[in-house]
């Protein structure tokens, strides 16, 4: 059981969103995917079919940057709505209750994931070109801050500061939870701020998803080809450099080198220049990106020979990322 998701009965959310819309709950169903907030799906009686989203309930132990992240989502989508990037509606959202919540409307769309060994190539091709223009479109919506929206202390006026107060956070979770890291943390921090200096070559701060891992791209395919039905998961967003969303956009590869997903971008009119100091960059967020992954096993109490293996493997994928930046961001 993932320690963060927030347990109801089946009347409570028929109550919870009946109370919120004003419109009665036929029926309810939670939905397993995901790893952290509850979500459940549920079917109006006028036929319409909703999504409620649940924060974690308050006894839980987060890590620093996932405190009220459900507020971020909420911007998200306020943000994004005018985009044209497919995802869900936001129809309410309950932030200051005791339990918070959000609603929004249901997108009907099966995983990537799921379906990924069987996509044919060319449909693959047109799919990550597809999702590098609504990267760009996101990339469009910029703000005036650097870090996390919902938390001060995880922000900054420039984004060196900015990311080294979000790697220090997550550092400090992991000394707290004792995590099992490859390298002690204060050699971590020491060649994270060694190579900080690339950072300062990040312009305007845009709106980064920094979730987009297959899981939550969800793929129409009833079509005559497949397209992407939607986008979802945004509580994870920060405002920062656009180079960062390429490190989610594949998890343990290299998705700048993606000649479909980054023509997709650039068509779109997403900046994507991979200079040395780029990679350099991609190399910080990627480790980032795996001391979140390393950090957040023991506080959602994820168990099992197959968390495990994926443990030890991007603890071998963090040690990789501090080569490529020993090696001055070499072309991977």
């Amino acid at each position: 059981m993932v320690h963060t998701k927030r347990r109801l009965r089946p009347e409570q959310v028929a109550e919870l969103i009946t109370g919120a819309l004003g419109r009665p709950v036929t029926s309810q169903r939670e939905l397993k995917d995901g790893s952290y907030a509850a979500l459940w799906r549920a079917r109006m009686r006028d036929g319409d079919d909703v999504v409620l989203k649940l924060a974690p309930p308050p006894e839980v132990e987060l890590l620093t940057y996932e405190r009220d992240i459900i507020r971020t989502e909420a911007l998200f989508y306020e943000l994004a709505a005018a985009t044209g990037v497919p995802m869900p509606t936001l129809l309410h959202a309950d932030l200051d209750g005791a339990a918070p919540f959000l609603i929004m409307t249901a997108v009907d769309g099966v995983p990537w994931y799921r379906v990924r060994e069987s996509l044919k190539d060319a449909a693959r091709r047109e799919l990550r070109a597809e999702l590098g223009r609504h990267v760009a479109a996101l990339h469009a919506i910029t703000g005036t801050t650097y870090g996390y929206p919902q938390s001060p202390g995880l922000a900054g006026p420039t984004w060196r500061a900015a990311f080294l107060a979000m790697v220090d956070a997550i550092l400090a979770d992991g000394t707290r939870h004792r995590a099992d890291l490859p390298m002690p943390v204060p050699e971590i921090a020491a060649v994270v701020r060694a190579h900080a200096g690339a950072l300062d070559e990040a312009g305007t701060p845009v709106l980064v998803h920094f979730d987009l891992w297959p899981g939550n791209v969800l793929l129409d395919l009833d079509g005559d080809r497949p397209r992407i039905a939607g986008l979802v998961d945004h509580e994870r967003a920060f405002w920062g450099d656009p180079l960062a969303d390429f490190v989610s956009l594949d998890v343990f590869g290299t998705s700048e080198t993606d000649e479909d997903l980054v023509g997709g971008y650039r068509e779109a009119g997403g900046p994507a220049a991979f200079t040395r100091g780029a990679r350099a960059r991609l190399a910080l967020y990627r480790i980032y990106l795996y001391l979140i992954m390393l950090v957040e096993v023991g506080p959602r109490g994820f168990e099992g020979e197959a968390v495990r293996e994926q443990h030890e493997y991007t603890g071998r994928m963090l040690l990789k990322q501090f080569d490529v930046l020993k090696a001055g961001a070499r072309q991977p």
